[in-house]
């Protein structure tokens, strides 16, 4: 039998827990993947469990690294990427979460930040971590946690306490206690300047947070610990948030390239370079990651509910058997006929930031069917993407490429052409759409030294399929002014 060297990539996401096992070309060599309960104890409140995140990753790593093992591949490192902002808080000594992890889409810290507004501190925020205040980052959650679990506050100032996002959670449970994160993950915090690349004691004193808390910010690729628990010893080499290990994944390592990931959410990165670029359209500048010390940033919008309303179709409203069969239905219509889905369930991201907001579908008519209501879902995707491409192009003063897409949804042909048509512009398709396990791996192998530059990153990418606009201006007019109609009517002030 053929032996390959190979590369274990963990996938936590927001509804799975994921192992993929790659060869060196970038090809997926062995899959396992697990759901993940959602918890939802009130309205607006969403909840992991992170023993469950624990135990499912793990179980997926050996069934992964067995499945390549019985082809023939070795892993010889690993990379770690995870849904961002989602927060744990444990013990240092035993290692135990003092709470379910509060997941990113969790809106129970609205009320903190509108005070920290009404304070005048939004500029603050803005200006050294690139974001806004809003319940989505990690900094209002950890407030939150330490104010509302007994005993927490004192344990933290006493240093008995760790916090993290997921792929600090995991880095921990792997290597028995390094405690560390990413530039990337530690960029979505509302605690890290973006600029110095140091946690900042200014926004740690206005949320309360004390230092001890943090964990270490390192580079995306290097050397970040080591396991033994997925047989012999393992490096632990690659890490970032899922966004950011899409933009690596999808290769959009200049400036001007832009990726956008369609999963539970809708995430659009467009690479900066060199240059923070502060938004006037109320998107977020954030860290596209960091090489060798040197850091590359990027514009993001950010949209909460994207596959999750195709989810919610199925197993909500049981409309739909299968997600697959929403692009049969969509494909079935000569027109959506006037029916828009807002699917704002908890809140809407960017360009709005409304937290208060909640979803609504208008148009609906006796004629309305489960067809309509499958097509308003995937098109909510391509709307919010069109926002936000709308208010990229007026923040950044450079070309904007073809949008590369991947996740869950970019398989479906209906979806991606009525995107194209929608935001005017060419959509590509990459070879593999698991762009963002596959940019933990090439992480990996840039820490590992199996690769060598960015350039071979740039190589390994190649496109599957590209859809070019041929909708006609005045039928894209009009189905923008509907969505923008729908839109304002879920507005909290509009």
């Amino acid at each position: 039998m053929t032996t390959g060297t190979a590369i274990l990539a963990i996938d936590q996401g927001t509804t799975s827990s994921r192992a993929l096992v790659f060869d060196l070309a970038g090809n997926v060599i062995a899959t396992a993947q697990k759901e993940l309960t959602q918890h939802y104890p009130a309205d607006g409140w969403v909840e992991h469990d992170a023993e469950e995140i624990w135990d499912d990753t793990l179980a997926m790593c050996r069934q992964a690294l067995a499945e390549a093992s019985a082809r023939g591949f070795t892993a010889v490192c690993i990379g770690i990427t995870n849904q961002r902002e989602t927060t744990i808080v444990w013990d240092r000594i035993t290692g135990k979460p003092i709470h379910r992890a509060i997941v990113w889409q969790d809106r129970r810290t609205a009320p903190l930040c509108k005070a920290l507004r009404d304070g005048g501190h939004e500029s603050l925020f803005a200006e050294r971590t690139g974001l806004l205040l809003d319940p989505y980052f990690s900094g209002t959650k950890i407030a939150w946690l330490l104010e509302n679990v007994p005993g927490a506050r004192a344990a933290a100032e006493a240093g008995e306490l760790a916090f993290g996002t997921i792929d600090s959670f995991l880095l921990w449970r792997l290597t028995g206690g390094r405690h560390g994160t990413d530039a990337t993950n530690a960029s979505r915090s509302l605690l890290f300047n973006i600029h110095t690349q140091q946690w900042d004691d200014d926004l740690l004193a206005l949320l309360d947070v004390p230092r001890a808390l943090l964990p270490e910010v390192t580079d995306c690729a290097g050397a970040l610990g080591e396991t033994t628990l997925l047989g012999g010893t393992l490096p632990i080499c690659g890490m970032a948030g899922d966004q950011q290990a899409a933009t690596v994944g999808q290769a959009c390592l200049h400036p001007g390239m832009i990726k956008s990931t369609y999963g539970t959410g809708c995430f659009a990165l467009l690479n900066t370079g060199k240059q923070a670029i502060r938004s006037h359209n109320r998107l977020l500048t954030t860290v596209a990651y960091r090489l060798d010390g040197a850091v590359t940033y990027a514009l993001e919008g950010s949209i909460f509910i994207a596959g999750a309303a195709i989810q919610w179709l199925r197993d909500g409203l049981g409309i739909i058997e299968s997600s697959s069969e929403s692009a049969v239905l969509a494909r079935s219509l000569e027109d959506n006929e006037g029916v828009y889905m807002v699917p704002a369930f908890t809140g809407l991201g960017a360009p709005w930031w409304d937290p208060d907001a909640r979803g609504l579908i208008t148009g609906l008519t006796r004629n309305t069917g489960r067809a309509h209501m499958a097509r308003a879902a995937l098109e909510a995707a391509c709307y919010q993407t069109h926002d936000l491409l709308t208010a990229m192009r007026a923040d950044y003063p450079g070309t904007v490429a073809a949008i590369r897409v991947d996740g869950g949804m970019a398989t479906n042909d209906w979806l991606l052409q009525f995107l194209s048509d929608i935001v005017g512009a060419p959509v590509e398709r990459p070879r593999t759409t698991e762009s963002t396990a596959l940019g933990a791996a090439l992480l990996a192998a840039l820490g590992h030294g199996l690769i060598s530059s960015r350039e071979e990153v740039v190589s390994l990418w190649q496109r599957q399929a590209r859809f070019e606009p041929v909708m006609d201006a005045g039928t894209r007019e009009r189905m923008l002014d509907g969505w923008t109609r729908a839109v304002n009517r879920s507005l909290t002030n509009a």
